[in-house]
C-alpha cells in the first residue's frame, strides 16, 4: 500500500540576529516546498511504480514502468484507486494531471505478467475486473477535474484509464486502442458505458471491433482527445490548460461534473429527484458565487476558495 508521510514544520525560535526579512524568506522557501512534499513517499518507497508530485493547485500522477511502456500490475490498479481519493479529499489540489514516464507511453494497458495469477480464469479474473473498476470509478467521480497527458501509446487499460479522465490531451505521436479481440477478452460495462459516452456507439464499435490502433489525427477526429499538440509542445499545453482550469471556482467544476453524471444517468431528466433538480442552484448560496460577482462588478480577478 502506499503511504504517504505528514509535512510538519518545526517551531522556529526568534533570535535578535533574524530579520524581518530573513525570516519572510525562510517561511516563504517552506510554504513552497509543503506542496512538492505532501505526498511524498517514505525513503523505501520511492521507486514506486507510481509517482505523486503535489505543487499545489496542480497535482502530477506518473506511471512509471517506462520499461514496461507502463503496464499497470494488479497491485497498482488498487494503488491508483487510493491516490486519486486522497487528492480528491486535497482542497489545495484543483486539477490533476495523469501522465506515463519515459515518453514512449501514457500505458500500455494491463500487465501481461499478471495474467496466470490473476486472470487465468473467471474466478481469478473478477477479482481482477474489481480492481480496474474500482481504479477507474474512483476517477471518473471525481469532484477534481482531471487530464489525461498523452504521448506515445495509450492501448488496453490505459486508453480506458484515459477514457475515465475528463479532459484528454494527446501528442501528434500518439497511438490509442482497445484491441481486446486480439486477447479473446472483452471489456467491462464500466469501460464500455465511457467509451460509449465519449465517442459514440459506432466509434466505440469500431474501436473494440477492428483493434486498432488509432493516430492522433482519428483520435482527435473521432472525440477520443479533445486535442492534439507538438510532441514538444505537450506538456506546456496541458499544464497551461491544468492552470486555467485550477484558477476557476472548485465548486463550479464539481458541479457541472455531477450534474452530467445526472444526466448522463437520467437523459430524459423525468425521474430526477429534488435534490438533483436544485443541484445547480446550491451554487448561489456559496462564498465562491459572492466573491465572483464582487469580482466581476471590481473588474478584477477572483480568488475562489472552494466554499
Amino acid at each position: 500500500m502506499l503511504r504517504y508521510r505528514a509535512v510538519y514544520i518545526p517551531a522556529v525560535t526568534f533570535y535578535p540576529q533574524v530579520t524581518l526579512s530573513c525570516l519572510l524568506t525562510i517561511l516563504s522557501l517552506l510554504a513552497s516546498s509543503v506542496g512538492r512534499l505532501l505526498y511524498q513517499r517514505d525513503a523505501d518507497t520511492l521507486n514506486d511504480h507510481i509517482i505523486v508530485n503535489s505543487e499545489p493547485p496542480v497535482a502530477t500522477v506518473t506511471f512509471n514502468r517506462p520499461s514496461q511502456r507502463n503496464a499497470i500490475s494488479f497491485d497498482m490498479w488498487h494503488d491508483f484507486a487510493n491516490i486519486m481519493q486522497a487528492l480528491d479529499e486535497d482542497r489545495d489540489i484543483r486539477a490533476i494531471v495523469i501522465a506515463g514516464a519515459g515518453g514512449e507511453a501514457f500505458s500500455a494497458g494491463a500487465d501481461i505478467q499478471d495474467f496466470d495469477e490473476h486472470r487465468s480464469n473467471s474466478n481469478k479474473g473478477r477479482g481482477y475486473n474489481d480492481a480496474v473498476n474500482g481504479a477507474l470509478k474512483a476517477l471518473s467521480e471525481m469532484a477534481t477535474p482531471t487530464i489525461s497527458m498523452i504521448q506515445g501509446f495509450a492501448v488496453g487499460g490505459g486508453c480506458e484509464l484515459a477514457v475515465a479522465t475528463d479532459l484528454r490531451i494527446a501528442s501528434e505521436d500518439s497511438r490509442m486502442g482497445i484491441p481486446v479481440g486480439r486477447l479473446g477478452i472483452s471489456i467491462g460495462h464500466r469501460e464500455m458505458r465511457g467509451l460509449v459516452n465519449l465517442v459514440g456507439k459506432g466509434n466505440a464499435l469500431y474501436i473494440l471491433l477492428s483493434a486498432r490502433l488509432l493516430d492522433a489525427t482519428e483520435s482527435l477526429r473521432i472525440g477520443l482527445v479533445n486535442q492534439v499538440v507538438a510532441q514538444d509542445e505537450l506538456s506546456d499545453y496541458t499544464y497551461k490548460l491544468a492552470a486555467d482550469i485550477a484558477s476557476l471556482a472548485p465548486l463550479s467544476h464539481a458541479v457541472n461534473k455531477l450534474t452530467l453524471q445526472q444526466v448522463q444517468n437520467k437523459p430524459s431528466l423525468e425521474n430526477l429527484t429534488d435534490e438533483e433538480s436544485d443541484l445547480p442552484l446550491t451554487q448561489f448560496d456559496t462564498k465562491d458565487y459572492l466573491e465572483g460577482y464582487k469580482a466581476f462588478l471590481e473588474k478584477r480577478r477572483p480568488q475562489f476558495i472552494g466554499e
